[in-house]
């Protein structure tokens, strides 16, 4: 049995879907916060157990019966330590095989401060004696294309990336790869590092939403602290500002870029041309 926590959010339902291209429905089970929310999941056949990070007892029971875990990492930044460890706790009381986590690509050397409850997170793993094997992921391309409508409106890309390259993937790519990695044998102790097989600037990035959307819109890098105020001039909360902001910022020292193509030797294919997901989020 294959249990995925954080199934009604948009990686975990794409991990799940892939799934079921290998494994008998009966032998995943979804968590979800709220059942409900992952009624399509119920209509494919798979199980949907109640799980709270903040009740540790509905863990322990969400749990029950299961050989591996994914834990896809909680949503909520500065949270998330408590609710991983609420997690490894319950696995620990009912003798989980394999834990399979997404943490954040190069977790040991990254410059995002996304990276602290990623490394603290790895670490209680590694102190749980429970197997784990680790997938760190890379950026999403789709973080950066939901701002192509702002980017279309006002004619330009706004960031603090610098000339630093993004090696992203579509997240249906990460999603493929954690299916994968919860259905071989023999991952215990190994630690993927996981990116796009092409890298792009911000620069190149807004050159693309041009040319195909026909509108002419140009990269403006901003130091930090003035894309962090322009972010919330567009009504985003400071701390979300903050996490996007620190994460360009992270990029420009390289934070986002890897080549050495893990990704998708692991998923069989080539990763998802940026280009497909702009043209996606165009398409609208």
């Amino acid at each position: 049995m294959i249990v995925v926590t954080g199934a009604t959010g948009q990686l975990g339902r794409l991990v799940i879907k892939n799934l079921l291209h290998t494994e008998p429905a009966s032998s995943i089970v979804a968590l979800a916060r709220d059942p409900a929310k992952a009624a399509d999941l119920s209509q494919l056949g798979v199980e949907v157990r109640q799980a709270d990070y903040t009740q540790p007892e509905s863990l322990k029971t969400a749990l029950a019966g299961a050989d591996k875990l994914l834990l896809i990492s909680s949503s909520e930044v500065g949270q998330r330590v408590a609710h991983h460890q609420a997690v490894i706790d319950a696995a620990i009381h009912c003798g989980i095989k394999l834990i399979g986590y997404t943490s954040i690509l190069h977790a040991n050397t990254s410059p995002l401060g996304l990276v602290d409850e990623h490394q603290k997170t790895e670490a209680m793993l590694k102190a749980s004696g429970i197997p784990f094997v680790v997938l760190r992921n890379g950026w999403y391309t789709e973080n950066y294309a939901m701002a192509i409508p702002t980017a279309l409106a006002h004619g330009a890309l706004m960031g603090s990336a610098g000339d630093g390259k993004i090696s992203s993937a579509s997240r249906a790519d990460y999603a493929a790869a954690a299916a994968k990695v919860m259905t071989l044998p023999d991952q215990a102790g190994r630690v993927y590092e996981l990116a796009g097989d092409a890298a792009y600037t911000l620069t190149e990035f807004a050159a693309d939403i041009s040319r195909q959307s026909g509108k002419p819109v140009r990269y403006v890098n901003l130091p930090q602290e003035e894309y962090k105020s322009a972010l919330m001039g567009f009504g985003l909360p400071e701390p979300v500002a903050e996490l996007i902001s620190d994460s360009d910022s992270g990029a420009a020292q390289g934070g986002l870029f890897d080549d050495q193509h893990q990704l998708s030797r692991l998923i069989g294919r080539p990763t998802t041309p940026m280009a497909e997901t702009v043209a996606e989020q165009l398409k609208g």
